[in-house]
Order: C-alpha cells, then sequence, then structure tokens
C-alpha cells in the first residue's frame, strides 16, 4: 500500500519535482557536443543514432526488469540510486577516450533515467496533498520535459562559450547531483513499510485491467510524440550544422531546448482543456509541427524548424500530459510505479526505434529525404492515436473528478 506521509514541514512534490528535472538534464547534456566528439573521434551519423540508442535500450531494459521495483523499496533509495548512476555517466564522458565510454556513459544515463522515469513520477504524485495532485502531475510532467531541455541549453551554451566545452558541463552536472541527494535524503517516503532489499521481480510491461482502457491510444500518442523528441535530440544538431551551415553550439543547444519548452508549455494547457479533449487535440498540433519540420528540412530554414520544434512540442506535451494523468489516474495505487514504467517504456521505444531508422536511411539516401520519411510516419501514427481517441474518448480518472470537485 501506498500512502502520503505527513512529515511536518518536510519537503513536498516540488521538491521531488527539482531532484527529478536535474536527473533528466544530465541525460541530453551530450546532445549538441555530439559533433564535438564526430571531430574528436570520428564516427558517422548512425554511429550518432547508435550511441543515442544505446541510452534508450538501457531505459527500457530498467523499466522492464526494476519498473516497479519502487513499490516494494520505497522511492527514496531508488532516487538514490539513480543520482549514482548518473554521477557515473558524467564520470565516464569526463575520463571519455573513445566510443566504449560514449557508449558507457550513455548506458548509465539510461539507467539513471529508467529509475527516475517511474519512481520520481510516482514520488512527485504521492506527495501532492489534498487538492494538489493535478499540479503535481503537471510538476512530474514539466520536471520530465523541462530537465530534458535544459541539459542541452546548458551544454551548449558552456561547451561554446566557456572553456573546456567537453569537460566543464560535466562536472557542473555533478555539482547538481549533489545538490540534487541531500534533498532526497530529507523527502519523506510515500511507500508504508519499504521492504530492505527485496528480490527483484520483473513483471515486464505490466498493465492492470483497470488501465487497459486508456492505455492504448495514450502509450501510442507518447510513442509518436517521444519519436518526435528523439529527432531534436539525436539528429537536429546534424542538420543544423551540415545542412543550415549553423556551427554556434549554443545555438543548436537552444533549438533542442525549444522543443522541451514547448512541451511543458503544452502540458500546462491540459488542465484547462481536460485530458479527453487534450488527448486528441495533442495528437492534432503535433502533426502540424511535423509537417513544419518537413517543411523546413525542403526549404533549408531555421526558423521554419524553429517553428515545427515549438509547433510539435506543444502538441507532444499536451498529448503526453493528457496520457500520463489518464493512465496514472487508473493506475491502483500498490501498482501505479509498475503502470507508469510501462507506460514509459512505450514512450522510449518511441525516442529511440524511429531516429535509428533515420540514422540508418540517411546513409541510404540522405538525412533530408530520411527525416521526410520520418515525419509522415509519425504523422499517420499520431492521427491515428487521434482519432481512436477522439472516437473512444476514455474516461476522466475518478481520483481527477474528485480533485476537481475539491478545486471547485
Amino acid at each position: 500500500m501506498i500512502v502520503r506521509k505527513g512529515e511536518g514541514h518536510r519537503p513536498g512534490y516540488a521538491a521531488a519535482a527539482v531532484v527529478f528535472a536535474i536527473g533528466m538534464a544530465g541525460t541530453t547534456l551530450p546532445t549538441p557536443l555530439y559533433g564535438l566528439y564526430q571531430q574528436k573521434i570520428g564516427f558517422s551519423e548512425l554511429m550518432v543514432t547508435v550511441v543515442f540508442a544505446v541510452y534508450a535500450v538501457a531505459v527500457i531494459a530498467v523499466l522492464l526488469l526494476v519498473g516497479n521495483y519502487s513499490d516494494d523499496v520505497g522511492r527514496r533509495p531508488v532516487l538514490l540510486c539513480a543520482m549514482a548512476l548518473s554521477a557515473a555517466s558524467a564520470g565516464c564522458f569526463l575520463l571519455e577516450t573513445g566510443l566504449p565510454l560514449l557508449f558507457a556513459g550513455r548506458l548509465l544515463s539510461g539507467f539513471a533515467a529508467g529509475l527516475l522515469s517511474g519512481a520520481a513520477t510516482a514520488a512527485i504524485i504521492e506527495l501532492a496533498g489534498p487538492g494538489q495532485r493535478a499540479r503535481a502531475g503537471f510538476a512530474a510532467t514539466a520536471a520530465n520535459m523541462g530537465g530534458l531541455g535544459c541539459g542541452p541549453l546548458l551544454s551548449g551554451i558552456l561547451a561554446q562559450y566557456a572553456a573546456r566545452p567537453l569537460e566543464l558541463v560535466f562536472w557542473v552536472h555533478i555539482g547538481l547531483v549533489a545538490v540534487a541527494a541531500v534533498i532526497i535524503r530529507f523527502l519523506p517516503e510515500t511507500v508504508e513499510h519499504p521492504k530492505r532489499l527485496p528480490p527483484l521481480k520483473p513483471r515486464g510491461v505490466f498493465v492492470p485491467n483497470e488501465v487497459k482502457g486508456v492505455f492504448a491510444p495514450a502509450s501510442v500518442a507518447a510513442f509518436a510524440g517521444f519519436s518526435l523528441l528523439g529527432l531534436f535530440t539525436a539528429l537536429a544538431p546534424s542538420f543544423v550544422a551540415r545542412t543550415l551551415d549553423v556551427h554556434n553550439l549554443a545555438v543548436t543547444g537552444a533549438v533542442v531546448f525549444s522543443v522541451f519548452l514547448a512541451s511543458t508549455v503544452g502540458q500546462s494547457l491540459s488542465d484547462r482543456i481536460g485530458s479527453r479533449r487534450a488527448l486528441p487535440a495533442g495528437c492534432a498540433v503535433l502533426i502540424v509541427g511535423l509537417l513544419l519540420v518537413a517543411w523546413s528540412l525542403i526549404a533549408e530554414s531555421l526558423a521554419v524548424l524553429v517553428a515545427g520544434a515549438l509547433c510539435g512540442g506543444a502538441g507532444q506535451g499536451l498529448a503526453f500530459r493528457a496520457a500520463l494523468s489518464l493512465v496514472s489516474g487508473a493506475a491502483p495505487a500498490a501498482h501505479r510505479g509498475g503502470t507508469i514504467s510501462a507506460f514509459f517504456v512505450v514512450a522510449y521505444t518511441g525516442i529511440s526505434l524511429p531516429v535509428v531508422g533515420v540514422g540508418a536511411a540517411a546513409r541510404l539516401w540522405d538525412l533530408r529525404t530520411a527525416g521526410l520519411v520520418f515525419a509522415g510516419c509519425v504523422m499517420l501514427l499520431a492521427a491515428c492515436a487521434g482519432v481512436y481517441s477522439a472516437l473512444r474518448a476514455p474516461a476522466e480518472p475518478t481520483r481527477a473528478r474528485d480533485e476537481s470537485s475539491e478545486r471547485g
């Protein structure tokens, strides 16, 4: 059983959201730096996507094997383990001498993100007080997307304007991880009677019966949205530098940041629209964003690419927040961590497989053609999820309705 413990004035869901954001920022720090690593080590665009995909595969492996572990051992130990892995990932990049340590760093980063995705989201929601669950749900998704966006922005600025572009940002991140560890130390534990080192009981992708009605459209929408995020995180820097001839790393980081910023803004609109309407609406806006991205590839326009990032990110955020709210709201408390982890398995499959496909296709054709094919496929997925959720609108979670009553 999972409950929120009243522990005086100890930190609440906002502090847990800060921890989540710091951890997720570490996963995207290398994004603007891939071009520098290519010059230093020498590898192709396909290898960039493979290095990126190693991270996503690690996330999925953790979610499948220990996605429900925080339901048993508690949120705080899992969060501390994630921070340790995040620091170790930064250490690999600091010691980097070639591709092996790049792969190791991305692998450890994926392990950290996998632990954070389920445990941090559940902790934030469970630390919310009466009438705060809606705000906590936004805090969880905003911390996720905001952290992912701040990573490339921070590393791009430091790499462009400070000394030691491949080192300083990782030292900064290690310092932030230390701050996050202190915050975790003072967070209330939300799992009642946590077990001490219980045996692992992998459940694979576990979706309780109560959630199955909303899980299909929610997870397909998440897959499509995360595919867009994967494209910007893995390949937008190459497109900006090689096709648009823009070599300022701060600009590259800002372009990637824009899609995550727009995602956070889109998430903030979900409550006003309502989860049932926000899911198909988000898919529609995502499709418009993908059309703009496709146009930017044809016109070779940075302005249109940024417009696509903003529009697509807003649609992704709107749909993602609605999807996560519906899934977490329908999940029984005892299985919330595992259910959220299953949802993120689908999302992170979307952030990896299509991007590797684009990298492979770019070797057969070129980056522009591969991007256009990618955009068309993801638009089709988003359209399917949007139409399905519009025609068979999932019911609002009981908890969400109760909270709306409380606020009213």
